[in-house]
């Protein structure tokens, strides 16, 4: 059963996609091919397209199966990371002169890779708020990009942005719109079908869900497109191993229920924040005070696992990170444990002193699925020592 129509639902979807039994012994886990080439039958005879490795696995080939039919494109390609994922795409769209239009709330690796590694090739960027839509279309009618690369909800600061209003404002401009998926997972969200062009993942975070694996994805449906970054993936050789492609195809068959209960909990730890004394702000979308609430609630079918809270400064901020026990202080997030992290000094290091820092009275939670009373006694309990 891999090739799903619309009619399947998500779930089955994600448990089904791409995993058809074993047709030698039957076995409804299909095996995992740890091969690094494949016997021809003659000179370029290829078994159903296999060669090599690098350029293609039947384990892979069921991962792209299966993230295909979660966001509902056509194409999908897995990776070493998020990172190689984007690095692909925007090597495949970009030559020297062109431009990216980068949300100001984005992953630091995200900034950097544009700006210090695609920067010296000559690709510039362009930073803006994407939640606010007139100021992206003021920024398209000052000067063409050829990507337009958003985080929605965004990170660390869970900023929403409409995107059927931004795939219509690139439309209109001649741009690529790419929405980085990773924190809402199509379990609760699909920007293919709200008019993005590409999908973007960190496979690492919550489609692999228990952090033991590393991976990235494009989703799309543009065949030109898919070619090009195909190539790139081939070319530049950043693929994703079959164990840690089977990793994250058993990650992704209880992904709609893991998203379920991060969700619940997230909202239940972001309203004990939100009355703590001691918390100036909470950033989480499914706060009705959350600027962005009702559009989250129109284009996602939940609110996710992330939470950021704002303390009263720098220090608060970083004696509550370091006093958490649940909440383990640790980079990533997306797992099925707790994480806490300190956006400043951690996972948005490469962006302070640029229009992407974060705010050092910033902390971000990863809320896992554990018994949220003892999650929200943890945070309590830390509380107490700020």
């Amino acid at each position: 059963m891999t090739d799903l129509s619309g009619a399947c639902g998500f779930d089955t979807r994600a448990v089904h996609a791409g995993q058809a039994f074993d047709p030698t012994t039957g076995a409804v886990i299909p095996p995992v091919h740890f091969s690094t080439t494949y016997a021809q039958d003659g000179i370029g005879g290829l078994r159903e397209g296999y060669e090599y490795g690098r350029s293609g696995n039947p384990t892979r080939t069921a991962l792209e199966s299966q993230l295909a039919a979660l966001e509902g494109g056509a194409h999908a390609l897995s990776f070493a990371s998020g990172l190689a994922a984007e690095d692909a795409l925007l090597r495949a769209a970009l030559k020297p002169g062109d431009e990216v239009l980068l949300g100001n709330d984005v992953y630091g690796g995200t900034y950097r890779l544009i700006a210090r590694i695609l920067g010296p090739w000559g690709v510039g960027v362009r930073v803006v708020d994407m939640s606010d839509l007139a100021a992206v279309e003021a920024a398209l009618e000052e000067r063409p990009a050829r990507i337009v690369w958003v985080e929605t909800p965004s990170n660390p600061l869970l900023r929403i942005t409409d995107i059927r209003g931004l795939a219509r404002l690139g439309r209109a401009a001649g741009a690529l719109v790419v929405v980085d998926n990773t924190f809402a997972s199509p379990a609760l969200q699909h920007p293919l079908a709200l008019g993005a062009d590409v999908v973007v993942h960190s496979t690492t975070k919550y489609l692999g869900g228990h952090s033991d694996v590393v991976g990235g994805a494009l989703v799309l449906n543009d065949d030109a497109l898919y070619e090009q970054a195909k190539f790139m993936q081939f070319a530049v050789g950043a693929v994703s191993g079959p164990l840690d492609a089977w990793l994250t195809t058993r990650g992704i068959k209880t992904l709609a229920l893991r998203m379920q209960r991060h969700s619940e909990n997230a909202q239940a730890v972001a309203e004990f924040l939100a009355g703590h004394p001691k918390i100036v702000r909470v950033y989480y979308p499914g706060l009705p005070s959350h600027p962005g609430h009702e559009l989250a609630a129109s284009q996602m079918s939940g609110f996710g696992g992330i939470v950021s809270a704002a303390l009263t400064d720098a220090a608060s901020a970083r004696r509550f990170a370091e006093s958490t026990r649940l909440f383990q202080l640790a980079e990533s997030l997306g797992g099925v444990e707790s994480l806490m992290n300190y956006p400043d000094e951690m996972t948005h290091a490469s962006v302070r002193g640029t229009e992407l820092a974060v705010p050092e009275e910033v902390v971000r939670l990863s809320v896992g699925i554990e018994s949220v009373a003892d999650l929200i006694a943890d945070l309590d309990e830390a509380l107490d020592g700020v």
